[in-house]
């Protein structure tokens, strides 16, 4: 079961429903268990390659390069800029970059007709439920499927890292 909550936009004073988490995010040990039972690779050596798959990444990434992890998706980096563009492409140099962010582009498969019938990581059947009318006592869901509209870091509610 998802989560959303209502909020109200300060652009137009419209609402909406945004995606929210719960509790604390889940931790290493608890996708290296999950991963074994659905393997036969023990706990520990789905840990162990767990904890160093963010070296591996990030040493191709600083290469250039990018990397895709098959049903996950595609990890890559962009530069972020000083925002102090030059007048011609001879005076661009890497001084102008402050900062890497890494981007992340889910798994999708596509039918003949380059229409989505997948995507990595969102489950076709989602229940989203309003954490307010749970919190209340109510315990019906809200509309099967939608899509994500961000978080919040309110309440104990930890803001959705994909967006």
């Amino acid at each position: 079961m998802a989560f959303y909550k209502k909020f109200q936009s300060k652009l137009n004073d419209l609402w909406y429903p945004k995606a929210i988490t719960t509790g604390t995010p889940i931790t290493t040990d608890k996708v290296a268990d999950k991963l074994s039972l659905l393997s036969t690779v023990t706990r520990g050596d789905t840990f162990a390659v767990l904890k160093n798959l963010g070296g591996v990444m990030a040493d191709y990434m600083a290469m250039g390069r990018t990397v895709k992890i098959e049903g996950v998706g595609t990890f890559y980096y962009t530069a972020a800029t000083n925002k102090r563009g030059v007048a011609t492409s001879d005076e661009v140099n890497s001084g102008q970059i402050n900062g890497i962010r890494v981007r992340f582009i889910p798994e999708v498969k596509r039918n003949s007709g380059k229409q989505v019938t997948t995507r990595s990581m969102v489950d076709v059947d989602v229940d989203w439920t309003d954490l307010e009318k749970l919190a209340n006592g109510s315990t019906t869901g809200g509309n099967t499927g939608g899509g994500n509209q961000g978080g919040s870091g309110e309440g104990g509610l930890e803001e959705d890292p994909l967006g």
